[in-house]
């Protein structure tokens, strides 16, 4: 008996995500939104704009006209410059992704501005995640 309520639970828990992965998906930014994004923080001769492993890409000239290639969060618009400096060490993203609940995880680095790892999720899913090179939080994850 109560393998049921045990088994309804983690189905409620499952379409629960799945809503939640469809709500961010529809609250992600247009490429159009993303190019004005950068244009309002100071960024021009925006181009090649491009959504891949989770996030917006773009090309542009920063504010002190130097050429630069950025990442977006694709929900919020957060601009990560390529070559961002990080305050955080492999042992404190390896940490973060612990308690987050990731196992596993590998290939820690901080690559073009962001931090980027392998692991599993707690479903044990393979994947592959960008996070925040100032807060470690977890920005995107892409099936591995």
């Amino acid at each position: 008996m109560t393998r049921r309520p045990r088994c309804t639970a983690l189905l409620s828990a499952g379409f629960l995500m799945a809503g939640i992965g469809l709500a961010q998906a529809q609250d992600a930014l247009t490429a159009p939104q993303v190019r004005a994004q950068l244009e309002a923080q100071g960024y021009t001769d925006v181009k090649d704009i491009k959504f891949d492993d989770g996030m917006w890409e773009a090309d542009a000239r920063s504010a002190d006209g130097r050429q630069v290639d950025v990442r977006l969060d694709p929900r919020n618009g957060t601009v990560y410059p390529d070559k961002a400096v990080s305050q955080l060490s492999e042992a404190d993203i390896r940490a973060q992704l612990s308690s987050a609940g990731y196992t596993g995880v590998s290939d820690v680095k901080l690559d073009d501005g962001m931090w980027k790892a392998k692991g599993r999720t707690a479903a044990g899913e393979k994947v592959e995640v960008h996070m925040d090179p100032a807060t470690g939080a977890v920005v995107a994850q892409e099936k591995d």
